[in-house]
């Protein structure tokens, strides 16, 4: 309460409450002060973080605000994925919430009583007190209304005195913040020679002839690679192979769908419902009634038709059409009504030939080869077929279906060609358009007919029955089944079950490949009583059931040679390959195209211009950041001994030079290297911070 003492003694103010919605403005997850930390016992510790301990029930307090404010922003409740993104975000928040504390205090960073009081009612108001009190005649910040609210806080009870705590811790964690971060960003110091290196790097190019010879036409079968030099080719790239906890499962999927017999069922149930449906007084009471989809009481186009009904035309008014099988449902159609509508709808099929180019005679052999086609089809041959064989847009895979389009949406030639055509059938000329030339079909003539629709739709579900059979079978795996062995004997005694593979999951993943919202199946495979080789129990996820069985453990450091050993061969595999490329071009005499025609067709020899330093690629061969460096380091005409590249040898040959223009005022180049490297000192910060907090992360037995 010292900032409230502070800012009586400096105002005379006494005026009435006010609510405001300090609760929107929530900075780093401060939302708990130092003695809201619950500490239990381990059971109830969700992790550690920089030797702090943290209790179930603080990781819940910023889940929950955080849960909060974002429903608040969607309007919604969040769903299982996003409730996975918000414990993310609850867990990073209390990491660089305790790792920066720690931080601001061995750096000494602090905000004053003063100073805070300057942020509230002083010359350098926080934007989100400027944000919270806002005058709602002049839509601007009214310092008045601050000292309304802080005067009358002791009568407005506990509730509203936390609220303003929260809110002010936020408003001091910012600050601090923001110190922190500036005081990052001016570590960011850049010398006059780093500024003229950078701008050479950027500006200079280099011309250069490359001799290259692709790992990949040395076939994998003429290169041993040994066990020894898989480990020695590990331990001088170890670093490169860090690694997060991971598990490893097989498992089966039983999918609960709906038999025979429940088709069946919702057949007849929807059929007993058409004869209602012909005799019902009113129509959306009835789909609202009986149907799982609402009421649309607009009028559709043909095109906008059911499939089932677009074959029906002309649609009867008063008539109940159906039922009809769609997708896992089954649906009935009334038509409303019937009426002739401003526009003109049509279906038609079309076979577009593009011209090659832009040229008088790309679009002469363009005419020519649609006139062929035209004329095959004239004679007898199917317009689907020709459509998938010469069509050059997304139509040729559904033979040039087009489907309804209105009048007005096509391009002008095309649309007043079709909608100009009486009946259906092809279309006696090419249609020349911007795109090239159509031949045209339509299949379905023009139309201006509307119709409104009721729908009563059944989703089919599988029945109880159906889904005990789903569950039988996968019980039956899991409960006989005692090891890894025994689950993969019993998967394959029965031809309907496929065991599929999951490999390195994560402890606080969501997703198993396909498999949505399958936490339940992770915190088991994490679970500390879950060994190598035991099968899970039953899991429902969504409409499946899964069983599993734990193939491999993977703890958090270095990864085992046996696990990545595909992954090491095939870098060990190019290493000697191009030790094996390099011995053959040693010694080579001659230009490099004599030397790429002694070596033999896999060497290939291009030439590349204005190529910069700071790209490290050059174009035609990828990253090649060694290659270039010997390239730029030389004189012009003198060329590198072979260097083992990313994906191949290369010979590099300086042919010239190209010197940045020369300037004397590096003062905006100095500015552009400072932004860059300001841009990621303060994320470099965070992470050396996280790394050092050594953290232990729990939440895979909570959530």
């Amino acid at each position: 309460m010292a900032l409230i003492n502070k800012i009586r003694e400096k105002s005379g103010w006494a005026v009435g409450a006010i609510a405001i919605g300090l609760g929107i403005f929530v900075v780093g997850g401060d939302l708990l002060g130092p003695n809201s930390r619950l500490l239990g016992n381990n059971a109830n510790v969700i992790g550690e973080i920089a030797g702090e301990e943290i209790a179930y029930e603080e990781f819940d307090a910023v889940l929950q605000q955080q849960k909060a404010n974002y429903e608040n922003q969607v309007g919604r409740a969040a769903n299982e994925g996003e409730l996975a993104m918000l414990r993310e975000q609850a867990w990073n928040q209390l990491i660089f919430k305790i790792a920066l504390e720690k931080e601001y205090e061995r750096l000494g960073i602090e905000v004053t009583d003063e100073e805070l009081v300057d942020m509230v009612q002083g010359n350098n108001i926080h934007p989100a007190v400027q944000q919270a009190f806002v005058n709602p005649q002049t839509g601007l910040f009214d310092q008045s209304q601050v000292l309304q609210y802080l005067q009358n806080l002791d009568q407005m009870g506990p509730e509203a005195d936390a609220m303003w705590n929260n809110f002010q811790e936020g408003v001091i964690s910012d600050r601090i913040s923001a110190k922190y971060n500036n005081l990052l960003a001016k570590s960011v110091y850049i010398t006059g020679l780093e500024a003229k290196n950078f701008y050479k790097a950027q500006n200079t190019t280099a011309n250069m002839k490359v001799l290259f010879v692709p790992y990949v036409t040395m076939a994998d079968s003429a290169v041993e690679v040994s066990d020894a030099k898989l480990n020695e080719y590990y331990e001088r790239n170890k670093e490169l192979y860090k690694v997060e906890d991971g598990r490893s499962i097989e498992y089966v999927v039983v999918d609960v769908n709906a038999s025979k017999e429940d088709s069946t069922y919702y057949q007849q149930e929807i059929t007993q419902l058409a004869s209602q449906f012909a005799t019902a007084a009113n129509d959306s009471a009835f789909v609202y009634t009986n149907s799982d989809q609402p009421f649309d009481g607009s009028y559709k186009t043909p095109g906008e038709l059911p499939e089932e009904l677009r074959k029906q035309q002309p649609l009867q008014e008063g008539k109940v059409y159906g039922p009809y099988n769609n997708n896992g449902s089954v649906a009935l159609y009334k038509v409303m009504d019937a009426r002739e509508g401003a526009e003109s709808a049509i279906r038609a099929s079309h076979i577009l030939i593009r011209p090659e180019g832009d040229t008088p005679e790309a679009k002469a052999a363009a005419k020519t080869k649609a006139q062929e086609v035209f004329n095959q089809i004239k004679g007898g041959a199917d317009f689907g077929q020709m459509a998938m064989q010469h069509g050059s847009d997304g139509t040729a895979s559904v033979g040039g279906d087009l489907g309804w389009f209105a009048e007005g949406r096509m391009v002008g030639p095309f649309d007043k060609a079709v909608f100009g055509h009486a009946g259906t059938g092809l279309l006696p000329n090419l249609v020349e358009t911007e795109y090239g030339y159509h031949i045209v079909k339509v299949t379905e003539p023009k139309t201006k007919q509307q119709y409104k629709i009721a729908a009563v739709e059944r989703s089919v579900e599988a029945s109880e029955t159906t889904r005990d059979a789903a569950y039988a079978i996968a019980d039956e795996l899991s409960g006989t089944s005692g090891s890894s062995d025994e689950f993969r004997e019993n998967v394959a005694k029965n031809k309907s079950l496929v065991k599929e593979e999951g490999r390195e999951i994560g402890k606080n993943n969501i997703m198993v490949n396909n498999l949505s919202n399958a936490r339940e199946l992770v915190r088991w495979a994490y679970a500390k009583d879950t060994e190598v080789g035991d099968v899970s129990p039953v899991f429902e996820i969504g409409d499946q059931f899964v069983v599993a069985t734990l193939t491999g453990k993977r703890e958090k450091g270095y990864a085992k040679v046996e696990d990545i050993k595909e992954e090491l061969t095939a870098a060990v595999r190019n290493e000697v390959k191009a030790e094996k490329i390099m011995e053959k071009l040693k010694g080579q005499k001659g230009s490099l195209d004599q030397i790429a025609a002694s070596y033999g067709a896999e060497a290939m020899v291009k030439t590349v211009d204005n190529v910069t330093f700071a790209s490290s690629n050059i174009p035609g061969f990828g990253i090649e950041p060694v290659a270039l460096g010997k390239a730029f380091g030389m004189k012009q005409g003198a060329r590198t001994a072979p260097i083992q590249g990313q994906n191949g040898v290369l010979i590099v040959e300086q042919l010239g030079l190209n010197p940045a223009p020369e300037i004397n005022d590096f003062t905006n180049v100095k500015e552009q290297l400072r932004a860059v490297r300001a841009n990621s000192v303060q994320s470099n910060a965070f992470e050396a911070l996280k790394d050092k907090a050594d953290i232990k992360d729990n939440r895979v037995r909570f959530f």
